[in-house]
């Protein structure tokens, strides 16, 4: 007869998943995975594989919990550069309102990039899936706010690609940073919703 399951795994998967936030899949030992879970490695290991099963369901409700219902707010948003300014604004507010020794600083995929993703090919596809998605949703809402000045589509279609990757890049510096530095994190998003204005100087917030 199968063991049976005596905790809520969702419940130990967002406690995990912090765990790995703060400290990352190396830093996080078994034990201290036991102690934030309050389930034992045997019974982790029944429900999860291993401690990397553990830690790929921790990443997987990451992205669902955290990163797409933002990311959402950009594919979702109104014709204009709103949703833009709301989406740094919100990574803005995150930042500053955690208390500075929160495990939820930063973002868990921005750190597992430099560190897991370095040598395992299974977490670098997944920072490289959360990296399109991101750009993806970038793109979506630049161009709904308006198409680039130019003369020519190919022209416009570059523009785009700079701004998505200015955007893209300042975004995730932000993250990297945030942990060691959080008001440069500040400044990073704030140089992000102040270059969106130069591009829709008619913009409101």
């Amino acid at each position: 007869m199968g063991r049976m399951q005596t905790f809520d795994s969702g419940v130990v998967v967002q406690a995990a998943r912090n765990l790995f936030w703060d400290k990352g899949f190396d830093g996080a030992s078994l034990a201290e995975l036991e102690a934030a879970t309050g389930v034992g490695r045997s019974s982790l290991y029944h429900a999860f594989g291993s401690k990397r099963g553990l830690f790929d369901a921790a990443v997987t409700d990451y992205l669902e919990t955290v990163i797409r219902p933002r990311l959402a707010g950009l594919r979702a948003g109104p014709r204009d550069s709103s949703a833009l300014l709301e989406y740094f604004a919100g990574l803005a507010r995150a930042t500053v309102t955690q208390a500075p020794d929160s495990a939820q600083t930063g973002c868990l995929l921005v750190n597992c990039a430099a560190g897991l993703a370095a040598h395992d090919e299974p977490t670098r596809a997944v920072v490289e899936g959360y990296r399109i998605e991101l750009t993806d949703a970038l793109r979506h809402a630049l161009e709904s706010a308006a198409a680039p000045s130019s003369s020519s589509s190919s022209s416009a279609a570059e523009s785009v690609d700079e701004r998505v990757r200015t955007l893209a890049s300042l975004s995730l510096s932000a993250m990297l940073v945030a942990r060691v530095n959080r008001d440069e994190a500040i400044a990073l998003l704030n140089t992000a919703s102040n270059q969106v204005r130069i591009w829709f100087p008619d913009a409101t917030d």
